[in-house]
């Protein structure tokens, strides 16, 4: 029988990857959360919508899941009418949010007791790659679970699918690839700072690296907003950000490894969480500003200011 798909967490990611599994002819069950509008946009396209998990579940035979962290994919799968107690032997969890590896392999040998697989599949790009099916996904799931599930991820990872071993594996991966290029946003906002404070301006900064071997995609979409002033150059929040370095640290102290620079990442971001009264909604290219505050430095880009 063909699939089924139930998709959870329609925010910036989720919608884009929701709209791609419909388009491309799954048949598709959604349900809101607070905003209407991806509800709206997926049923006007042949969604068909919801109000309950349990609803969900018992009409699905794959469920993706897309949600901030590990305590909303807890509740989700554990809750009294949550998946778990509703979605039938046979049936897929798919979590593709970055939470943390040991509660994912905890869920998925919960599952696995009942009868229902648990594959996490993090994802790798933005909301315009997410809207265009061109994300990538970095996978954690026994094989025949993923040959069940690759040609749905196919729907919305057309950049690239890699199959990293078991449950687990793919978050573990997601949090090293966060940890690189949230470690580089930290630099990055550092070095421009300490380079205004000297009388370097952020362009004169970016005229050096750009083009040169220390560029990157990254790097470019990063510095849409200090020296374009794209707001939404990068819509990934510095809340996030922060959620994934605790996650990286409970990693890391499993594993029994000193990771100081990991830390001194997570502090660089909970520092503008904990003092930014936009701490949760900015997004990570808004980090120098934050870093400029502490040192006396404005680090507005120029073409916002006034």
């Amino acid at each position: 029988m063909p699939e089924t798909i139930g998709f959870l967490g329609l925010g910036l990611m989720g919608h884009g990857m929701a709209r791609n599994i419909v388009e491309k002819g799954y048949a598709l069950t959604v349900s809101a959360h607070r905003n209407r509008a991806p509800v709206d946009d997926l049923v006007s396209r042949g969604a068909v919508e919801v109000k309950s998990v349990r609803e969900m579940a018992e009409r699905s035979s794959i469920v993706f899941l897309c949600v901030t962290g590990s305590r909303e994919v807890e509740a989700l799968i554990r809750g009294k009418d949550g998946l778990k107690a509703h979605l039938k032997p046979g049936s897929v969890i798919v979590d593709c949010s970055t939470a943390d590896p040991t509660s994912t392999v905890a869920l998925a040998e919960e599952l696995a007791a009942v009868g229902i697989a648990l594959a996490d599949a993090p994802l790798g790009g933005t909301p315009v790659q997410a809207a265009e099916g061109k994300l990538s996904a970095m996978v954690g799931a026994t094989p025949e679970t993923f040959a069940r599930i690759k040609p749905v991820l196919d729907t919305w990872a057309g950049a690239k699918i890699v199959h990293l071993g078991g449950p687990g594996d793919g978050h573990k991966m997601k949090l090293l690839n966060n940890f690189v290029s949230l470690g580089y946003a930290a630099i990055y906002a550092e070095a421009m700072t300490l380079a205004t404070k000297t009388g370097l301006s952020p362009e004169i900064f970016d005229s050096v690296l750009r083009g040169s071997r220390m560029d990157c995609g990254f790097y470019q979409t990063f510095m849409g907003y200090t020296i374009e002033g794209n707001r939404e150059a990068h819509k990934f929040t510095l809340a996030n950000a922060f959620k994934d370095l605790t996650y990286l640290e409970s990693m890391a102290d499993a594993a029994k490894l000193v990771n100081p620079i990991g830390n001194a990442v997570k502090n660089s971001f909970g520092m503008a969480v904990a003092t930014g009264g936009d701490g949760a909604a900015d997004y990570v290219p808004h980090l120098p500003e934050y870093v400029g505050r502490a040192n006396g430095v404005d680090m507005t880009p120029r073409k916002l200011r006034t």
